[in-house]
């Protein structure tokens, strides 16, 4: 089974080795996606993304995601980048979709 993040940014789209330990948002920065965001701690929301696949593959919503999103978001697999870490790897397809 081959282990790739599929980082989708507002224009920039890429494929990278999923990192254990490591959120969507510091994957989306170190490989240059053009991912919003604004305060890291899982308060602005600007770097809600969508798991398009692979939400197995991360670590449980902390409490700030779960302060931020409405339960119903969650269970969609809506998720803070900032908030969602990687716990082992596999193949994960992360999109940003902020509010506005």
């Amino acid at each position: 089974m081959s282990s790739i993040l599929e980082l989708i940014g507002r224009t920039v789209r890429k494929s990278v080795e999923p990192e254990p330990g490591t959120t969507i948002l510091e994957h989306a920065i170190k490989h240059k996606v053009d991912w919003q965001h604004m305060c890291t701690r899982g308060t602005c929301a600007r770097c809600r993304c969508y798991i398009e696949e692979g939400a197995q593959f991360l670590a449980e919503p902390t409490k700030a995601e779960i302060a931020r999103l409405d339960p119903e978001e969650i269970e969609e697999g809506y998720r803070l980048g900032c908030q969602a870490v990687v716990k082992e790897a596999g193949s994960i397809t992360a999109r940003n979709k902020t509010y506005f």
